[in-house]
């Protein structure tokens, strides 16, 4: 019985061949967000609002490009499976296209309609003065990280590329050059060190737009430069064309999976603006929260990414019947993941918000709130892998009623009903709200345990 949950030692050694590199990335990636708001934080309270508004509002950014190239990239992993590298090279320029076109958009939208998106999430309770400063802290902040976009869309449509390939090295190395970048010239530009300019959270994004551009050009030059094992990037950008076939498919599998990323971060979004409401205590509080979720959570979203690599590469080679068993041992493997992390997150909450200068009931709110979202991990980690389960084989409706639709169905309205109906205090708000991830894992292993994700989608 328990051989059908548990994987023997070959498979565990791709399974960590994959998610190791990925989890040091995401890993590093995220533990320099955590010191970048923790660095932010010893500025001031208002500025870490601020800053913590303006990352919601390119939160929602970052879930559209991880949705396109996700979106395209189960047909990149399932060409690799079958070796059919223009496949490959006709879905990387459709990433590149895509992508820009969409980054362009958005800072459009940012420039003109940035300054009523940060108003959204200032309406709770609070001094006029505070309320000023913290939006004031916002707009700068979000000015300057627009220049960032379109390098970190390209980073990602390379990066996505080189997974499918099971490159996980080169990904890895260019995110940790770019967080160390990032960490140093915050360290110098927040705070004055070294004579620069003191530059508070201006500072905090020059250093990350600077950390974007370092990040695309190593793992771009890498690419060109090992075309021989890349060979996907061969005249690549000798011309965009993309046949209609193929942008026909992506439409229909890949295009609804972006639109599902969209969506569940607005889902997301909107959530948070809902508990702004309570106050801008509740905003700090929150954000410290997202903020330490990542970095713990980082490590069965990890498997998450690996799990869609190795189905769809299992579908796309056609080893059906591999790709059902192992499906089952991977979400078992994330599970286990998320139980140990569950247990340092909740831990580590009770001494976390001492390193902000923050006013004491903000510290006492965001450790409780933490602890919350700790009890709710492992439900969180059979979500992620029965998402990039049933992401694996293209099964696009299925996915967004399970992912984005089931946020807007539970999630979003019951935050709405309760910050806005009802006058519980924000703790058992949050409480409810992270218990319907129980429910949505109970529909993710329903959905998966159907099977109707198990199809090879490329010829």
């Amino acid at each position: 019985m328990f051989k059908k949950f548990i994987g023997d030692r070959l498979f565990y050694k791709q399974v960590f061949t994959l998610m190791i590199p990925i989890l040091i990335q995401n890993g590093i990636t995220n533990f320099v967000n955590m010191l970048d708001n923790l660095m932010v934080g010893q500025v001031g309270q208002t500025e870490m609002i601020g800053v913590s508004v303006a990352n919601q509002l390119i939160f929602v950014y970052n879930l559209c490009i991880f949705g396109a190239v996700s979106g395209a990239g189960i047909f990149g992993a399932q060409f690799v499976g079958s070796g059919d590298t223009k496949g490959l090279r006709d879905t990387f320029r459709f990433k590149i296209l895509f992508c820009s076109t969409l980054t362009v958009g958005v800072i459009l939208l940012f420039l003109f309609g940035g300054d009523f998106l940060i108003n959204l999430y200032l309406k709770g309770e609070g001094t006029a003065n505070d309320i000023a400063l913290s939006f004031n802290a916002g707009r700068s902040y979000l000015n300057v990280m627009l220049i960032g976009l379109l390098p970190a869309c390209l980073v990602q449509c390379y990066s996505s590329t080189l997974r499918e390939m099971g490159k996980t090295m080169p990904p890895m190395v260019a995110g940790l050059v770019a967080v160390l970048v990032n960490l140093v010239f915050n360290y110098i530009l927040i705070f004055g060190h070294f004579g620069a300019p003191k530059l508070g959270v201006v500072g905090a994004a020059i250093a990350t737009v600077f950390s974007r551009f370092v990040e695309l050009a190593i793992v771009a030059i890498w690419t060109h430069k090992n075309k021989d094992s890349n060979k996907f990037i061969i005249g690549a950008y000798k011309s965009f064309r993309v046949p209609l076939a193929l942008v026909k498919k992506i439409a229909q599998k890949g295009l609804p999976l972006m639109l599902n990323e969209t969506m569940w971060a607005a889902g997301l979004a909107f959530v948070n603006q809902c508990y702004s409401g309570e106050g801008l205590a509740v905003v700090a509080a929150n954000n410290i929260v997202q903020t330490f979720f990542n970095v713990f959570a980082v490590a069965f979203q990890a498997v998450g990414v690996s799990i869609g690599i190795v189905l769809g590469q299992l579908l796309g080679a056609g080893k059906i019947k591999e790709a059902k068993e192992s499906s089952v041992k991977l979400i078992t493997f994330s599970v286990f993941v998320s139980l140990s992390v569950m247990a340092l997150f909740f831990v580590s909450a009770g001494f976390i918000p001492d390193f902000y200068k923050l006013e004491p009931e903000v510290k006492i709110l965001a450790t409780r709130l933490m602890q919350v979202c700790a009890l709710a991990m492992p439900f969180d980690a059979i979500a992620n892998a029965s998402y990039f389960t049933l992401r694996s084989g293209g099964q696009a409706i299925i996915t967004i009623i399970f992912d984005s639709g089931f946020i807007w169905a539970t999630m979003a309205p019951l935050a709405f009903v309760l910050c806005n109906f009802t006058s519980l205090s924000i703790i058992p708000i949050f409480a409810c709200c992270q218990a319907t991830n129980a429910l949505k894992a109970a529909l993710g292993l329903y959905f998966v345990g159907k099977g109707k994700w198990i199809k090879k989608i490329v010829t």
